[in-house]
């Protein structure tokens, strides 16, 4: 974890700075997928541009590459489901029109099929060996996961969470998270979604009212509190 002899950043967000103690934080990275990042997935089955999506994969980069740095916890979490799609609600499956639904095969495999190509994350952000990656078959990444388990497991307290798409499944994670006692700071620009007004009014929906589910800030005052924090120790 972070160096110990000095593990507080202050984090420049809205509504309010924020104090985190980066033994007790972790990086979620959220669904940065094929399937929903690069023509032929699910993404672009539901008739979106997935290429709205890219600009959230430098910020993140950067953020995983300090947090790895100081051996902060990272999570990175895939939405899918089994290939016999005993974990997809038909619900899910029979919704909207897209041009391929859930367990269609497609260019990168059976669509949000947990051991496809499409399923997997995109070679940039490629978890480490060592990091965990959350499997999940739902929006958020506490349900029906060992996410809870994983944060108490390593003493978790804040989680810094980024990825696609900002009003989903983000939205639906910190919304979970904060339920659960923990506290959420979302990175604005290593989050995105198709739809840019809804990218927006994501971020103003976690941040509005004091910080009602968390606080928002950027990747670049992540990465000067994590450079600060270095610097003091």
């Amino acid at each position: 974890m972070a160096n110990s002899s000095d593990p507080v950043g202050k984090i420049v967000a809205e509504p309010e700075p924020i104090e985190l103690d980066w033994t007790k934080t972790a990086l979620v990275i959220i669904d940065m997928q094929r399937d929903f990042m690069e023509p032929g997935g699910f993404g672009e089955t539901l008739g979106n541009d997935v290429s709205r999506l890219a600009r959230a994969v430098k910020p993140i980069g950067s953020v995983l590459s300090a947090a790895r740095d100081t051996g902060m916890l990272v999570i990175h979490t895939r939405e899918g489901h089994l290939p016999d799609l005993s974990d997809a609600p038909p619900a899910k499956v029979e919704r909207g029109a897209p041009s391929l639904r859930i367990g269609d095969p497609g260019p990168m495999g059976r669509i949000l099929i947990r051991g496809e190509a499409g399923h997997d994350i995109i070679p940039e952000l490629y978890p480490l060996d060592s990091e965990i990656v959350i499997d999940k078959p739902g929006k958020g990444a506490f349900y029906a996961t060992e996410m809870s388990d994983v944060l108490q497991k390593y003493g978790i307290e804040n989680l810094l969470v980024c990825g696609v798409t900002t009003e989903v499944c983000v939205n639906t994670t910190v919304r979970e998270a904060n339920d659960r006692g923990y506290r959420c700071v979302v990175i604005s620009d290593g989050c995105a979604s198709y739809f840019p007004e809804f990218h927006e009014m994501g971020l103003k929906m976690i941040k509005a009212q004091g910080g009602i589910f968390g606080w928002v800030t950027s990747s670049a005052a992540v990465l000067e509190a994590l450079e600060t924090s270095k610097t003091l120790a």
